[in-house]
């Protein structure tokens, strides 16, 4: 049973796992994307969307309790510099897990954890379609079959015109 189990040890004492995560974390916010185990990804990606979150509001009181978890001045600075105002608009879901296979030493599962917004492949934005209705397509239809008409009335004309002479 896994009653009380809320978190994966990742086979480390608290002091070691939190100071492995932090530097994780800071590697993170440098590089924008790490190589990593799938299960300290997942670790990962639970202790630094919370910091991510904190860091939209720039807040002396922020700034302290992600240092406290960071440990790095560097990194804080980065992270409420540059990554806050890329993910500002955006509700949740900072870091993208992507499995790459397995390590060639010990066959671990590996994946590459990156910041979401960071990633220029995923982002591509997407060129906007012309909103086209059934209305316009009319409106544009009727305005090139007006002149048609014209020309068919006074092609009637013409013909009636024609037979009378003869």
């Amino acid at each position: 049973m896994r009653h009380g189990k809320k978190i994966n040890h990742l086979g480390r004492k608290t002091a070691h796992r939190k100071s492995m995560l932090a530097n994780m974390a800071c590697s993170l916010i440098e590089h924008k994307r790490i190589n990593t185990t799938i299960a300290k990804a997942k670790a990962l990606k639970v202790f630094v969307e919370p910091l991510v979150t904190k860091s939209k509001e720039d807040t002396t009181h922020n700034r302290r309790i992600v240092f406290s978890k960071l440990r790095q001045k560097e990194a804080v600075a980065e992270l409420f510099r540059e990554v806050a105002p890329k993910v500002g608009d955006r509700p949740g879901g900072y870091t993208r897990v992507i499995k790459l296979g397995n390590r060639l030493g010990d066959n671990a599962d590996m994946a590459l954890i990156e910041l979401v917004d960071y990633n220029e492949t995923y982002n591509l934005t997407k060129p906007e379609k012309k909103k086209s209705t059934r209305r316009a397509g009319r409106k544009k239809a009727s305005d090139s079959a007006a002149p048609k008409a014209e020309t068919k009335t006074e092609d009637k004309s013409s013909t009636k015109e024609d037979k009378k002479e003869e």
